[in-house]
């Protein structure tokens, strides 16, 4: 299973897994063959569409030398190129869209019977994702979602063609799904939506998505809830207060700016303008001062001036983001900006660019060093960070989604992911904090003995970081998507 792009396709991934476990496939070793390989494919940007055929390519004689193998490509941009898919590479079995995953191995199946490849794409949702089986890449957090589509039509993204409008669970159903993750040893779930804070206009309750924040307070035994990504548009009061007052709900907030210009927000047909973003984390702060506020911004929109690219820069400075993932705008057929006057030269978009990276690392670091001698408390995780054996360190997430790598004593106790660690931060860098005083307390939890049960036991020593799926939090910086699938 290849996955690119948000955290909505890592979810469908999950699910496209439990799917094909479920039929009788199971996970090929890593250094094996496998009989059946699935890409996931994002669409927003076009070197998705160059990376998806690349890999193809490489794939086509490992085929060759291995009749038997299947491959599906499935996600956004198949959903978008359909039948182009196969006519670029006429060695692909499957093709199937984002409304149809269930469909998968039915296709697989008819593809091997029928000898020819199977193109199956729906043009709304055949059956909401949450109820196919899944297969959790984590013993210890996990990923809800809570919807999909979207009813924006922000003029730079490709999304709401191909995910469809918004289309919002029932709240019992999301918290029966909460509850059963906390069960099997979840202690932290994100909840998930294309606009998350939108939720509940299908079902006409203004109100649904600070209501099932609080009702996701009182779930014994689920100590994170993480959320994304939510549009400023609908982000409300009562929303904010429920964050406040819900002691589970994670001091943390992804929200994306995309242009801090007005007259460029008015372009992208986003519906919130400077000043509504900048009072949003105003009072974000006023009722969470400990909040680490995050964003995405894209540098380059067709007609972008350098004094658009200036208001950019002032909302950087005044929101001062814990961190902002930032792309260059890329042009995707048929989104209004793609036929947009005013299309802004590449030299000037990387020179902004590299300007406004400049900026959000400097005020990163100074952030981060501002935690420097605090006690913080890390969920223990599997797949964060980089592999450092000889300071024997492992990595987690502060409840704020910082990343801190932190080091343990000669002889301690070894945390497993799942448990969750106090340490004190003596380093900090911009994308990351070091703790190497050793770990002042440790908390064995439910989530580190599911992991040990899922993993054959206990975590002996302190290992290299493995790589794992999904990981906890936001992506990593400069992630390969603009105004991505869950970035509203």
């Amino acid at each position: 299973m290849r996955t690119y792009g948000c955290q909505m396709n890592v979810h469908d991934s999950e699910r496209l897994s439990g799917l094909l476990e479920d039929a009788g496939y199971q996970r090929a070793a890593e250094d094996s063959t496998a009989d059946i390989v699935v890409f996931n494919t994002c669409a927003v940007r076009e070197n998705a569409d160059n990376r998806l055929y690349g890999n193809l390519g490489h794939l086509r004689p490992v085929k060759d030398a291995n009749p038997g193998m299947q491959i599906a490509v499935g996600g956004c941009l198949a959903q978008k190129d359909r039948g182009e898919i196969v006519r670029r590479a006429p060695w692909v079995d499957v093709v199937f869209g984002t409304h149809n995953i269930g469909s998968l191995p039915a296709l697989l199946e008819r593809a091997r019977v029928q000898r020819e490849a199977q193109v199956e794409i729906e043009e709304s949702l055949e059956t909401f994702p949450s109820t196919l089986p899944t297969r959790r890449e984590s013993a210890y957090a996990a990923w809800v979602a809570i919807s999909v589509g979207c009813n924006n039509t922000c003029t730079f993204c490709i999304v709401p063609a191909l995910r469809g409008k918004e289309k919002d669970r029932r709240p019992g159903d999301i918290l029966a799904e909460v509850r059963a993750l906390v069960a099997e040893g979840a202690i932290e779930v994100t909840l998930l939506g294309q606009n998350v804070n939108a939720y509940g206009s299908e079902f006409g309750d203004r109100e649904a998505f600070s209501k099932l924040l609080r009702a996701c307070g009182e779930i014994d035994g689920l100590e994170r809830v993480r959320f994304t990504s939510p549009h400023p548009r609908d982000f409300t009061d009562d929303v904010i207060d429920a964050m406040a007052a819900t002691p589970n709900v994670m001091p943390q907030l992804h929200m994306p700016l995309q242009s801090g210009s007005s007259r460029v927000l008015k372009a992208m047909r986003r519906s919130y303008r400077q000043e509504r973003f900048l009072d949003i984390v105003r009072r974000v702060r006023e009722k969470m001062p400990e909040a680490a506020i995050t964003t995405d911004i894209i540098v380059g929109f067709p007609g972008e001036t350098e004094e658009d690219f200036a208001e950019t820069l002032h909302v950087v400075r005044e929101a001062r983001f814990a961190a902002a993932f930032t792309f260059q705008y890329s042009k995707r057929p048929g989104t209004p900006a793609a036929e947009m006057d005013g299309q802004v030269p590449k030299a000037v978009v990387q020179e902004r660019y590299e300007r406004l990276i400049e900026l959000q690392e400097s005020i990163s670091i100074e952030e981060n060093r501002g935690l420097v001698g605090r006690e913080v408390e890390v969920l223990v995780a599997e797949g964060e960070g980089r592999k450092d054996g000889d300071r024997r360190r492992l990595s987690g997430r502060a409840p704020d989604n910082r990343l801190v790598h932190f080091s343990l004593d000669e002889g301690a106790e070894v945390p497993r992911p799942g448990d969750l660690a106090t340490v004190e931060v003596t380093y900090a860098a911009p994308h990351h904090l070091v703790a190497d005083s050793g770990v002042r307390a440790l908390r064995r939890t439910r989530a580190g003995d599911a992991w040990a049960a899922r993993n054959g036991g206990e975590q002996e020593q302190a290992p290299g970081v493995l790589l794992g799926m999904p990981k906890v939090g936001v992506p990593a910086p400069q992630a390969a998507a603009a105004g991505g699938c869950c970035d509203a």
